[in-house]
């Protein structure tokens, strides 16, 4: 095990990390989007983003896109490349509002973790056609790891936080438990060659409906790509 520093919350650690990382000359086999803030007070990064669409979706859309072409390349017909990225079954009650992603008309800590957890999905679905247009070896699968015994909870009302402690062990996933989908995504042969699904506890499962919205999904990576400051090289593709 290696550890390279990344903040997920910083465009230039971001990019600062994909240099240190190409530098190894490594394949890269299998990518994990799982960092996340939940429920923080109305914040932003150090680049001006709210700090959920920033943290959980932006540095995840950033950091996958600087790594696709080591992806592509560590890919092959018969073990592809695999990119697993983490939300929440919060997607299901979010709304993505594209003329106000950054939550500035009205903050709700609930609406904006919702709505970050949302724009994974559809990353995630939008990804991975791009990745078939392209007859990349590489699939995109977004994970739901359920209600999870971490510390995300930590910004939660305090009566919440009792009720946590109190009920943890019967309501709540440990982190174990938490991982075993993103595990399961990673490394199952069931899962070889299939991309842009929505799993929880390791079963293919459906999403929102509004995921599916190819439109939306087009609208949001070309808006993305202009707030993270790459080219959105989609726009040749349907």
């Amino acid at each position: 095990v290696e550890f390279l520093y990344c903040d997920l919350a910083s465009m230039k650690s971001i990019r600062q990390f994909v240099q240190r990382f190409r530098a190894k000359n490594c394949p890269l086999h299998v990518l994990v989007n799982n960092a996340g803030v939940m429920l923080v007070p109305e914040r932003k990064t150090e680049d001006g983003f709210e700090e959920h669409f920033g943290l959980n979706y932006l540095g995840h859309f950033l950091l996958t896109n600087l790594l696709l072409d080591t992806l592509k390349q560590s890919g092959t017909h018969s073990h592809n490349a695999r990119i697993i990225t983490v939300s929440s079954a919060t997607h299901y009650v979010g709304k993505l509002h594209l003329n106000d992603l950054q939550s500035r008309c009205s903050y709700s800590p609930h609406g904006a973790y919702a709505q970050s957890k949302l724009a994974l999905v559809l990353f995630t679905y939008r990804l991975q056609h791009l990745l078939t247009a392209n007859g990349s070896h590489v699939t995109a699968n977004v994970v739901d790891p359920g209600v999870v015994n971490t510390e995300l909870y930590k910004h939660v009302f305090w009566a919440v936080k009792v009720a946590k402690w109190m009920t943890a062990w019967l309501f709540f996933k440990t982190a174990e438990e938490g991982a075993s989908t993103s595990i399961y995504a990673a490394v199952s042969p069931e899962m070889e060659g299939a991309g842009g699904c929505y799993l929880y506890n390791e079963e293919r499962t459906k999403s929102a409906d509004v995921a599916y919205d190819e439109d939306l999904q087009r609208r949001l990576w070309t808006e993305s790509c202009k707030m993270v400051g790459i080219s959105d090289e989609s726009s040749r593709v349907p």
